[in-house]
């Protein structure tokens, strides 16, 4: 893989020279390509990408932002089904290998149980308790050193051991060691009486069951990893129609499927009222600024709406597009893919069916035309920027919404910030190249480390799919009433900082946006005729981080983190704090 390539960053169509790239679609992106990785490589994750996506099918899905939900979900499907199948062999063989081997393998059933477990005690946190790291720490080294045991007791009884009989092979296994005196004689004795209980044909039949089952862990690895190098490659994961997950899906999958995509790139946005920027990140310093209009005695005043205002602040916007003069024809700054669009958020609570949701066009502008002015609560209009950096990894929304009532300007600006994915799901191809391409020795020993513990892996997912399905039948979600998003695939996908540079980018993207806001907001209110020295006075308050008070008589008040102030009356006037 060529880590010197830059990848091709494709410009917003008209906003850029006609030898620019296209767009690339949400489907195709890098950020998409990514998420379809990660359900392979985490069980944990592809069962939330399910839960939410397929199973919960009453609730809506969150706005993707820069990827295709519906193909993550396809492929999260894909992903359990293959798993489920490999468990159901492995678990098989386990049950054939039991009785061949003369009880033998029964050993391993506990340490494989062990092993399987200490992942769930220890948790997802990347930090995780001191108690449940050492209940995990406890469960993993007793599930290794009852597997020693378990293969010290197979191999004496494959050789002989612990059998008495008239050649004396029997006791070969006492060199040295008395008559158990010591630790290793105790051990000895211990593993000579496992030993006993089968035959020698019957162990060697157990270590060929092993074999046969290592032989399948390596085969579910393979798998994973052609599909890593195959459909999941940047070469071929932009071509949707071939892509054999998508294929794949059944009649309830599709159905599904049509429902994320109406939904999720839709300028109507219905939530949940706990949530309601649900897929766009976390918040990153939202403010809301509120400003006297007051005329200006040398204009004409001029009538001045939510509609002026936003009108005025978006072709300022859009000239963030346009490359310097001097740059010429290659300039690959973000901005020059800038999207600014509208969107009306809806509460999801009232509706009957999922169905029933407005996402017409006709009934989308008719909710716009009345939101954009009336300011209510729940109904609510927001004029979005976008702009997806690092291949749609890096993700800068801005939410913008004015108000006009009572002779008062209300300007609310929400920015949101969707960072990067997972690092494990980024190293998806050069772990599907390291596999690929290990020689067949570390394939052997990668399988072996594997197959103690496929047990209790193999019943902790067969045990998971069950309850999978149990939760299907009974739980009722077809007729449920709708619900809004509880979460996004994308946002379970995040870390939860970027690098130096992108944290840099996130704050040019948020300057130039929330610059062009005010500037425009400011030229609105000069134009209509009203004085624009206290709006201006408060966005450098706001921008410089500080705090604006309009008036204070007979109160105290500070500036600064970690300023103090204390009300007097006659006395000295209250100190200002340290900045």
């Amino acid at each position: 893989m060529n880590t010197a390539h830059v990848p091709q960053q494709p410009q917003q169509p008209g906003a850029a020279s006609p030898s620019a790239p296209p767009p690339v679609p949400p489907h195709a992106s890098e950020a998409c390509r990514l998420l379809c990785a990660g359900v392979y490589l985490d069980p944990g994750y592809r069962d939330r990408v399910i839960e939410q996506l397929y199973l919960d099918e009453q609730r809506v899905v969150a706005p993707s932002l820069g990827f295709d939900a519906a193909r993550v979900l396809a492929h999260a499907l894909r992903a359990r089904r293959q798993e489920l199948l490999w468990a159901a062999a492995v678990t098989g063989l386990w049950v054939v290998g039991v009785p061949l081997s003369g009880g033998l393998l029964a050993l391993f059933l506990w340490s494989g149980l062990l092993l399987a477990v200490a992942p769930l005690l220890r948790g997802r946190a990347a930090q995780p308790p001191w108690y449940r790291w050492l209940a995990a720490s406890l469960a993993r080294w007793a599930g290794r050193l009852l597997t020693g045991f378990a293969l010290l007791v197979l191999g004496s009884a494959a050789f002989g051991g612990g059998r008495d009989d008239d050649s004396g092979y029997g006791s070969s296994y006492d060199y040295g060691y008395g008559s158990g005196s010591d630790g290793s004689g105790l051990l000895e004795s211990v593993v000579d009486e496992f030993a006993a209980v089968a035959e020698p044909w019957q162990a060697w039949l157990g270590i060929g069951v092993l074999v046969v089952i290592g032989l399948c862990v390596a085969a579910q690895r393979n798998q994973f990893a052609r599909a890593l190098a195959a459909e999941l490659s940047p070469q071929r994961f932009p071509d949707a129609a071939g892509d054999p997950a998508e294929q794949a899906g059944g009649q309830r999958f599709r159905r599904l499927a049509h429902r994320i995509r109406l939904e999720q790139h839709a300028p109507l946005v219905m939530y949940h009222e706990a949530r309601p920027f649900c897929g766009a990140g976390a918040a990153y310093d939202t403010w809301v600024l509120a400003v006297e209009l007051r005329p200006d005695e040398e204009k004409e005043q001029q009538p001045l709406g939510n509609r002026a205002i936003l009108d005025r602040i978006r072709p300022l916007l859009e000239q963030l597009r346009v490359p310097a003069e001097y740059a010429g024809p290659g300039v690959r700054d973000r901005l020059r893919r800038l999207e600014i669009d509208e969107c009306v958020f809806l509460p999801v609570d009232g509706l009957l069916a999922r169905d029933q949701a407005p996402y017409g066009p006709a009934e989308f502008e008719r909710h716009r035309t009345r939101a954009v002015e009336e300011g209510g609560e729940k109904r609510r209009h927001f004029l979005r920027i976008r702009v997806g950096g690092w291949e749609e990894e890096l993700v800068v929304t801005v939410f913008v919404r004015v108000h006009t009532q009572g002779r008062m300007l209300m300007l609310e600006i929400a920015p949101h910030v969707l960072t990067p994915v997972r690092a494990d799901f980024k190293d998806a191809d050069r772990t599907s190249h390291r596999f690929r391409h290990d020689n067949p020795l570390g394939r052997i020993a990668g399988a072996g480390v594997l197959v103690p513990g496929s047990v209790g892996r193999s019943l902790v997912t067969l045990g998971r799919g069950a309850v999978y399905a149990w939760r299907l039948l009974t739980g009722g979600h077809a007729h449920a009433l709708p619900d809004g998003p509880a979460l996004s695939v994308r946002e379970l996908a995040s870390v939860p900082t970027g690098s130096t540079f992108q944290e840099m980018d996130v704050a040019r993207y948020l300057r130039s946006v929330q610059d062009r806001i005010g500037r425009g907001v400011r030229l609105a209110l000069a134009e209509a005729g009203y004085e624009t020295g206290e709006f201006v006075q408060k966005i450098v308050n706001i921008s410089n981080g500080a705090v604006h008070i309009g008036r204070a008589d007979n109160s105290s008040f500070a500036f600064g983190d970690h300023a103090r102030a204390a009300t007097t009356t006659g006395g000295p006037r209250p100190q200002k704090g340290t900045d």
